[in-house]
């Protein structure tokens, strides 16, 4: 299930469960654009500034924050991959294929993914790393594969 305008577009669970955001490389809006509500422990914003402006410095203060879970961003430089969502029992919810200049924000529930054509990609997640505690590997159900949308490219 999927909540979307052209460019952005929610997966959800079917609770409406947020398990993903996912920002096309077409995405284009005029001045700053929060995309993530306020209480996600990865914060997203798309900005298209003129030349020119000045953004003030500034210093982020030391505050501490509680997180309960790990939230990652990924973002697609080259290639083609699909994503497989689950909720967090493991059911499967639906796929996307992401291609290059994509952006997806992974929030609540799992994720698998199959390479389609060679990937060059960036991953953001909090840290620090905690190898072997932060996530539980699973064998999917047999399913068949449904898509939210139109794959890019």
């Amino acid at each position: 299930m999927a909540f979307a305008d052209k460019n952005v577009i929610w997966v959800l669970d079917h609770l409406n469960m947020q398990l993903a955001m996912i920002v096309r490389s077409s995405h284009q809006v005029l001045g700053v654009d929060f995309l993530t509500p306020d209480n996600y422990g990865q914060q997203v914003a798309y900005m298209n500034r003129p030349k020119g402006e000045v953004i003030q410095a500034h210093i982020h203060e030391p505050i501490s924050r509680t997180l309960i879970g790990t939230q990652e961003v990924l973002y697609i430089r080259k290639g083609r991959i699909r994503v497989d969502f689950y909720e967090s029992d493991r059911t499967y919810v639906s796929s996307m294929i992401l291609g290059a200049g994509d952006l997806m924000l992974l929030s609540t529930g799992g994720h698998g993914f199959e390479v389609l054509e060679d990937i060059d990609m960036i991953e953001i997640k909090q840290g620090p790393f905690a190898e072997g505690r932060d996530k539980t590997r699973f064998t999917p159900e047999p399913h068949e594969i449904r898509y939210n949308d139109e794959s890019p490219n």
